[in-house]
């Protein structure tokens, strides 16, 4: 039984960390709303890549031809990434920079995997859905962007746990889940927000959970490479970098990763001196068949001048916690029927933060409020 006491510091809670959350959690659900259909929309606008008809099993050239024709469209910059499209093995997209370390100056080149020929120069950076995309991110500020958003998400799990708390003293004298429409406008607000509050509770928690994750992806991965990754280039310290023109071919590379872990396909390569591989590595990253393992990445490290495979670590429990919460956050497991779910609840979401605003707006004292909504708060003299 909540006392006087700790009901104020509850709606204390609620009240400050939902008022400092709220603005960010709906631009946040605003522009989240569009990324859930993010590949239908991008057809719809005509910036997919497709891939031309062409026999089934047709074979693949070389993964060594494809980076030679995408180096030659950028030849003053580097390969920093290459992967296959998620729904079409047969187009390589190519990620140049001007050098190895992470950047946002980028140029991408999209192959078809089965004659070499450039397909398109999508841009990434520009457009409705890339504004959209970093709003929700970071809001174009980077990693401060994403930490801050982690911290919003921290306030919006307390207030989500106040709110719990709060909500069965508050509703005792009604049936669960009751919207009184006869009286005041304001007390319909209050009603359906708490209503709307309780249906969506379990959703909004997970994605704000999985959210609060993500802005962390970084720094985790950062503490991965330090943790993990300086012990296996041991014997590589006080090497350089191996220069492009003494690295094995990518594609004996790639061979020798899939026949270490038969059973998975590729999900992307990380070229050497990148942020996700080390000087002296191809950094091959596989993923398994399944919805699940589809998520979960297995590295190996393959040597760029002999193509031998020299490790392949287990993901730490923090990185395997991101890469399962990434699809998570979208709705990306259970195909349409989930995104659709996922883009309801996120506007019944919208609904409970934007009648929280109006009741703020709107506030009287909490007395005053139990009387015209004839409902008894613990501790308040009606």
């Amino acid at each position: 039984m909540l006392t006087a006491r700790s009901i104020k510091t509850w709606s204390w809670l609620h009240k400050w960390s939902s008022l400092v959350c709220t603005i960010f959690m709906l631009l946040l659900c605003l522009t989240g709303l569009p990324l859930i259909f993010h590949h239908e929309i991008g057809h719809l606008l005509g910036t997919e890549v497709e891939a031309p008809e062409m026999a089934k099993g047709t074979p693949h050239v070389s993964l060594d031809k494809i980076l030679d024709v995408a180096k030659a469209k950028h030849p003053d910059r580097v390969v920093q990434f290459a992967s296959q499209d998620e729904d079409d093995a047969n187009i390589w997209f190519v990620t140049l920079t001007p050098t190895p370390e992470p950047t946002d100056d980028f140029k991408s080149v999209a192959l078809d995997a089965r004659t070499g020929a450039v397909l398109a120069q999508p841009r990434f950076d520009e457009g409705f859905m890339w504004v959209m995309f970093k709003l929700h991110v970071d809001l174009f500020a980077g990693l401060p962007g994403k930490l801050f958003l982690g911290l919003m998400g921290l306030l919006l799990l307390i207030a989500i746990v106040s709110g719990v708390v709060l909500y069965a003293p508050f509703m005792r004298k009604l049936d669960f889940g009751e919207v009184r429409k006869q009286r005041s406008r304001r007390v319909k607000w209050l009603d359906l927000h708490n209503l709307l509050g309780v249906v969506t509770l379990t959703w909004f928690f997970v994605v704000g959970a999985t959210g609060m994750i993500n802005t962390w992806a970084d720094l985790l991965i950062k503490y991965w490479q330090y943790d993990q990754l300086t012990a296996l280039l041991a014997p590589y310290k006080g090497q350089p970098t191996v220069p492009v023109t003494q690295r094995a071919s990518v594609q004996q590379s790639m061979d020798a990763a899939m026949a270490h872990a038969p059973g998975n396909k590729l999900s992307f390569i990380a070229f050497p001196g990148t942020s996700f591989s080390s000087p002296h590595h191809h950094t091959f990253f596989l993923k398994g068949e399944t919805p699940l393992t589809a998520r979960l990445l297995q590295p190996v490290l393959v040597d760029a001048k002999t193509a031998k495979v020299t490790a392949a670590p287990a993901l730490p429990w923090y990185l395997t916690a991101l890469l399962v919460s990434q699809p998570l956050h979208f709705g990306d497991y259970g195909g349409m029927p989930m995104q659709i779910l996922w883009a309801l609840l996120d506007i019944a979401t919208i609904v409970v933060l934007g009648s929280g605003l109006y009741l703020w707006f709107k506030r009287k004292q909490p007395q005053t409020l139990a009387r015209e909504a004839d409902v008894a708060l613990p501790g308040v003299t009606q």
